[in-house]
């Protein structure tokens, strides 16, 4: 079974689906293997038919079912150093180099690899696969998939996201928005400031109370929070705009995102923002020109997975894993997309994250041989 499923991840890798790119190969690619092993596939492609979703079944047609979840994107190598092709397997010892290797397509390859022992047994209740696209740029495929899936009768009771956790339990984690602030000012000569709008100014103005949120937000923290920092962050990506040291810039853009422990925090944040705009930023710039003007554009809010105290896929992947523990990571996944559906979720799958999104992305072979052991185990455990 390692066999096949580094074969499967060779193929896989060599579709380079960074996320600004399109998917839909690697997602026909998969969806003929599963229904060549006998599963139920649906393809969700999106209005331009070249990013896509995966959702496929094999057992009885009833709710109640496990799901095996897993991102086909992957972030770009551009201006990485890496010492192998990122989109060729390279083999270095115990260690399958390549973009995805660990996150994520080193778990998609180890469910796949075992569709054809899934579909071999009388399974008393189903498997589902889901396989989505632009998880890395706002979990898009999985927001898109969600409604559909609200419609369904049959869902799974069960999820299991195998983001890289070097197959460790994850029962929780924090939420994830990011947003980009645009700034429109009015350009002129540096000379006379006062004749213009300076959008980069204003861009500061905005930044630094971001900053000061950032503070204010340690506050906040829930005394029970798991979390490492325990604490709801902000951090600001991207600050650009102007073009010239004599010229007052006319746009500025700021990129950021917030990751909330509690739902109450991101509500918070966003209204002190905007009593910012509304009551200091633009009276300011607008009573210089009226054309001044400061858009925000909401990039993803993706909800947190939030640890349960009656959580069955916890006592499932327990028991699967022989895990002890269950913990918390500061890292998104779609996890609570999944949850917001009724259903018990855990993220655990194999790999680091600390290998994740670098040049010489790896996985080994002993993590994805303790993955195929879990998901042989879910076939036992699922078997009538």
């Amino acid at each position: 079974m390692l066999e096949r499923t580094e074969a499967i991840l060779s193929d896989l890798i060599a579709h380079p689906t960074v996320s600004s790119d399109p998917n839909a190969a690697l997602i026909d690619h998969m969806a003929d293997r599963l229904e060549s092993a006998g599963a139920r596939v649906e393809v969700f492609r999106d209005e331009s038919g070249q990013k896509a979703n995966l959702w496929g079944t094999i057992g009885p047609e009833m709710a109640g079912g496990v799901l095996l979840s897993g991102h086909s994107d992957v972030v770009p190598v551009a201006d990485q150093d890496w010492s192998t092709d990122p989109w060729q397997m390279t083999e270095r010892g115990d260690l399958l180099m390549g973009r995805g290797t660990c996150d994520m397509k080193g778990f998609i390859a180890a469910a796949v690899a075992m569709a054809e022992d899934y579909a071999a047994t009388n399974l008393r209740r189903p498997v589902h696969f889901c396989f989505t696209h632009d998880e890395e740029v706002g979990c898009l495929g999985a927001q898109s998939l969600v409604p559909l899936l609200k419609e369904r009768e049959a869902l799974p009771a069960i999820a299991i996201v195998g983001e890289p956790t070097e197959m460790r339990i994850i029962e929780g984690h924090k939420g994830c928005c990011e947003y980009t602030a645009r700034f429109h000012g009015l350009e002129g000569h540096g000379s006379n400031p006062d004749r213009g709008v300076n959008a980069v100014a204003y861009a500061v103005r905005y930044v630094t109370r971001l900053m000061e949120l950032a503070e204010e937000l340690k506050l906040r923290a829930p005394r029970e929070s798991r979390f490492d920092p325990p604490w709801t962050t902000v951090n600001i990506g991207k600050l650009a705009g102007g073009v010239a040291h004599n010229v007052i810039p006319g746009r500025a853009e700021v990129e950021w995102e917030m990751r909330p422990v509690q739902y109450g925090d991101a509500e918070f944040v966003k209204e002190q923002l905007r009593h910012l705009i509304e009551t200091e930023l633009l009276p300011a710039m607008r009573a210089v020109t009226p054309w001044a003007d400061i858009t925000v554009e909401t990039i993803g809010e993706v909800v947190g997975l939030e640890p349960m105290d009656d959580n069955m896929a916890r006592a499932l992947v327990t028991q699967l894993t022989g895990g002890n523990s269950a913990d918390v990571v500061p890292f998104g996944t779609e996890a609570g997309l999944f949850q917001e559906l009724g259903m018990s979720v855990v993220v655990c799958g194999p790999g680091s994250i600390a290998q994740a999104h670098k040049p010489d992305e790896y996985v080994s072979r002993q993590q994805l041989a303790e993955c195929l052991t879990m998901l042989e185990g879910l076939r036992r455990n699922l078997a009538a």
